[in-house]
């Protein structure tokens, strides 16, 4: 498994997320007559872009320290639980195509937030 999906399955897979979908989610319909057997209900609808938001924040809330995962690849994967270093920036940079030096500079770093966050939403879609 790759960082990204690390990364989208912590977020994803988060209890923040599972609330923010039961908050969109249509209401239950109304019991059935007793002769049909009970349908499972549909799957909770995917998160929209400010929901995204909307999930990290809450995330960001309950953490012990104050993070800005809106603009930091080192907070924001702190945020969800994975360790920042250098080397797995590295092999995130590398997962995602980046084709400058992979020395964990500002200009890494800012490229790596942008695409990880420009991929999350992808996803949305």
């Amino acid at each position: 498994m790759g960082w990204f999906s690390k990364i989208k399955d912590a977020i994803f897979g988060s209890a923040e997320a599972k609330t923010v979908q039961a908050k969109a989610a249509p209401p239950p319909p109304p019991p059935a007559a007793a002769a049909a057997p009970a349908a499972p209900p549909p799957p909770p609808p995917p998160l929209t872009a400010a929901q995204l938001d909307e999930v990290l924040t809450s995330m960001a809330a309950k953490a012990p320290q104050k993070l800005n995962w809106n603009s930091s690849i080192v907070d924001l994967m702190k945020l969800v639980g994975l360790d920042p270093s250098l080397a797995n920036r590295k092999e995130l940079a590398s997962e995602l195509g980046y084709t400058g030096a992979l020395d964990g500079s500002a200009e890494m770093n800012i490229w790596l937030h942008k695409k990880v966050m420009e991929q999350l939403r992808a996803t949305l879609a």
